[in-house]
This record gives C-alpha cells, sequence and structure tokens, in this order.
C-alpha cells in the first residue's frame, strides 16, 4: 500500500527494508490509545477553528467504528500497515473520505509515537501497582497468622538469631512498600502530554496543547518539543523499577526453594504452583518460584538493551528508539505474570510452624541471648562472647541445644549461670523482648501490622 510519506519518493521500498523498518507487529499493542489520542487531537482542532464542527464529529464518529470493530474482531490489524498510525489514518479515510486526512494536521508520528507510548505506558503501570498491592495484602495476612511462628534467622545463610515468620515476611512488605513508592514516582514524572510537539520544533498551528493534555488526563503539557519526541527516561526509569520489583522477587523466591528442600521442610507449596519429575516420582518441584527466579534477567535484559540504545542518540528523534517497545512489553508481561503467580502461590503456601521452631532451637540461635545473660550478671562482653563460644563447643560435641543443657552443665562452663538462665534463652524469650520499632518482638510487629494497615488503605491505587 502507498504510506503516508511516500510523495518524496519515486521508488517503491525494498520490502525486505519495509519489513524491518515496520513496527505494526509490536505497535499493535496500543491501538486503543493511538484512537484515544486522536480523539483528543481532533477536539482540540476543533475547539482551535482548524476543523469544524462537522469535520470534528465525523472523524470522531469513524474513529470510533474502528475502535469497535478491531474490539469486535471485525477489523484486523495486519501488517500491510507500517505502523497502529498508519493503520487507524487509512482506514479512517477509507471510511469518510477527505476529512480522514485532516487527522494529522498539527502533529507527526514523532509525536503521535510518545504519546501512544506514554498512555499505554501509564496504564501497564496502574495494573502492575494493583498487582504489587495485591501482594502486600497477602503479605499482610500473613504477617497477621504468624506472630507468634518463632523461625531461625539468618546472615549468610548461617542460623543467627530467632525471628518470627511474621518479621521475615514483614522485611519483603517493606521492599514491596518501597516498589510502589517507585511506581508512584515515575507516575507522576512522565504524566506529562507530548502531543503537539510535531516532528521537533511544535507547529504554526495555533495548538492548545494544555487542553489536550487535560482531554487525555496528563498533568500538563510537555515544555519542550525536542525533548518530548526524544525523552524515553520515563521508560528507563520504570524498566529499572520493574527490575526492582523482580529482584525481591527472585530474592523472595529463592527462600521459598531454600525452605521447601528436604533439608528445611518449612513450607509446602500447594499442588497447584508445583510440578513432579517425569522419572522420579517422589518430586515435588517449586517451578513457579524457580521461573520467577529464571525470568528475572529477561527484565534486566529489557533495561539494560534500552540503556544501551539511548545512549549515544543525539536530538531529536531516531529510528533507534523504535527498540523501545518490544522489550518493553515484554517486560510488562513478564512481570505482570511473575507478582500474579508469586501471589497465588504465596496465598496457598502452609507454613511448617513446629519445623520452623525446631530449625531455631538446633541452630544456637539464643547464643547472643545467653551471651547478654552473662553481661547482665556482671561479666564484661568480650568474656561472655568466649564463653558462649565454648558453650556453643560443647553443645556441638554433645549433640544438644543451649538449653537442652542442665545446669550443672552450664555451671561447668560459667559458675555465673543460674536457673534463671533457662527462661533468659527460651525461644519467645528472646524474640519477644526485642521491642524496639521494627524489632521481631510481637508487640513491636504488631505495632508495624498496625502502620502497614494504615499504608494500604490510603494508598488502594496511584
Amino acid at each position: 500500500m502507498a504510506q503516508l510519506w511516500g510523495g518524496r519518493f519515486t521508488k517503491e521500498t525494498d520490502q525486505l527494508v519495509y519489513n524491518f523498518n515496520a513496527s505494526i507487529s509490536f505497535d499493535r499493542k496500543f491501538y486503543k490509545q493511538d484512537m484515544q489520542g486522536s480523539m483528543a487531537h481532533v477536539r482540540m482542532l476543533a475547539k482551535q477553528g482548524i476543523l469544524t464542527e462537522e469535520e470534528r464529529d465525523v472523524i470522531l464518529s469513524g474513529i470510533e467504528g474502528i475502535l469497535k470493530d478491531v474490539e469486535s474482531g471485525k477489523l484486523e490489524i495486519t501488517s500491510e500497515y507500517e505502523d497502529i498510525h498508519s493503520f487507524v489514518e487509512a482506514n479512517l479515510i477509507d471510511r469518510i473520505g477527505d476529512p480522514g486526512k485532516k487527522l494529522h494536521t498539527g502533529r507527526s508520528r514523532n509525536d503521535q509515537v510518545a504519546l501512544d507510548m506514554k498512555l499505554y505506558t501509564r496504564d501497564e503501570v496502574c495494573e502492575i501497582d494493583g498487582l504489587v498491592r495485591e501482594l502486600l495484602v497477602i503479605l499482610q495476612r500473613l504477617m497477621e497468622e504468624h506472630t507468634g511462628t518463632v523461625m531461625p534467622g539468618f546472615t549468610h545463610l548461617q542460623k543467627a538469631q530467632p525471628i518470627t515468620l511474621a518479621h521475615h515476611l514483614g522485611a519483603y512488605f517493606e521492599m514491596f512498600k518501597r516498589d510502589r513508592d517507585r511506581l508512584s514516582d515515575i507516575y507522576d514524572r512522565m504524566n506529562y502530554c507530548p502531543l503537539g510537539s510535531g516532528a521537533l520544533a511544535g507547529t504554526t498551528y495555533p495548538l492548545d496543547r494544555e487542553y489536550t493534555a487535560e482531554l487525555l488526563d496528563f498533568q500538563g503539557a510537555t515544555l519542550n518539543s525536542m525533548d518530548s519526541v526524544s525523552d524515553r527516561d520515563y521508560l528507563i526509569e520504570l524498566l529499572s523499577a520493574l527490575s526492582t520489583i523482580m529482584m525481591h522477587l527472585s530474592r523472595f523466591s529463592e527462600e521459598i526453594i531454600i525452605w521447601n528442600t528436604n533439608e528445611y521442610r518449612f513450607v509446602e507449596i500447594d499442588d497447584a504452583y508445583s510440578t513432579g519429575s517425569s522419572i522420579m516420582p517422589q518430586k515435588k518441584n517449586p517451578d513457579i518460584a524457580e521461573l520467577v527466579r529464571g525470568k528475572t534477567g529477561r527484565v534486566y535484559g529489557a533495561l539494560i538493551s534500552l540503556l544501551t540504545t539511548m545512549k549515544g542518540l543525539p536530538l531529536a528523534y531516531n529510528k533507534d528508539m523504535q527498540e523501545d517497545k518490544e522489550l518493553t512489553f515484554d517486560a510488562f508481561d513478564t512481570v505482570k505474570g511473575c507478582l500474579a503467580l508469586f501471589t497465588g502461590m504465596l496465598d496457598t503456601m502452609k507454613f511448617h510452624k513446629n519445623q520452623m521452631a525446631a530449625s531455631a532451637r538446633n541452630g544456637f540461635t539464643n547464643a547472643t541471648d545467653a551471651a547478654d545473660y552473662l553481661v547482665n550478671h556482671g561479666v564484661p562482653f568480650r568474656d561472655a562472647h568466649g564463653v558462649i563460644g565454648r558453650l556453643v563447643l560443647y553443645c556441638i560435641e554433645q549433640g544438644k541445644a543451649i538449653e537442652e543443657l542442665s545446669l550443672s552443665e552450664l555451671k561447668e562452663i560459667s559458675p555465673v549461670f543460674e536457673e534463671d538462665v533457662f527462661e533468659a534463652i527460651s525461644m519467645d524469650t528472646c524474640v519477644n523482648k526485642r521491642l524496639t520499632l521494627g524489632a521481631p518482638g510481637e508487640k513491636a510487629v504488631k505495632q508495624v501490622i498496625a502502620k502497614n494497615k494504615e499504608w494500604l488503605e490510603k494508598h488502594r491505587s496511584l
């Protein structure tokens, strides 16, 4: 078919070149946004007297008909069109004739695609934010249920001190809460309308860009036409935020994979989120967690790709920028899929409380509290540290936990120990005496849960 820009050329574009240049295979995803932007543009042109009201109405009716036919399946977006803009304009002209040729007045495909991508991305940000919120709601519920579920806390993958499952999950609540804050910041920063910037230098038509922005629910119009058509910062920011979300999901998945092993047995993943082995009948594999962990690199790749594409581009628009779409669209779909599946997996997961508590007891996680006991009875901390080190070594040799030793055994290590040491180093005491805000003690965690509830209520959506 004839190209929108064909007047300058005397030869048809080579088919291979055409295919390489075309973007219809992927920018068809924002057909709705393209038509939404075109309808706002037409309303603005009529307001400014550039189009008559009659022309406005017939163009709007034509675009609405195209949108309806696309969504019903009656009209297919095919590869005979170079891009989604060509598809809409060509079909509009076919349907309404000459008035359709006025649709493109006062704009370029450069500012048009910049608008479409912003509108599409804005919708995706809202959808992703909603999915992160759903995950936070599940985390909040699990925290409320497990304020008394004792488990070992780790550093270097070594058992360190006793905490609760609520406290552990609370760390991820904080991560995903920050993720939502980042999405909100990006939404606000990107929410300015580039339409009317033209190819790079605006237009001689008396456009009302603020009116167009208002019609499309932007905060205002962009203030530099060259930046407007060549800005992809918001996508780079968003891909960075999505990479961080995936990093958080991947860390959480890694822990679930570890907790699911026979050696830990902290959790049981629901059958709906597990698979078996084709040869080993005993296997129940954490495939969803592993795939989330694996797909993280895919989103990282989109970020690095776009950064690399943009790093050497002079102002203003360059065709390289067409590369912003495919990987970004893939990243959107990947993150949404991972969030939905991970949330479902977490929501249906069973936690083995007894196994977690036993693991905390058998890992000397109360060693620090035993040292604190000695310090509170007058032993200098450095000396207490050495005493508890010898005590742990003795326990390893005897195959016992600290609290399983008799008082006489404890006194052989240090005469300072008395009967009250057993209360001081019990798991419940070790956890619940830590009451500072942000600590794992039940009272402290319940304070945080109350704050989380207020935050979720306040931040229902962007």
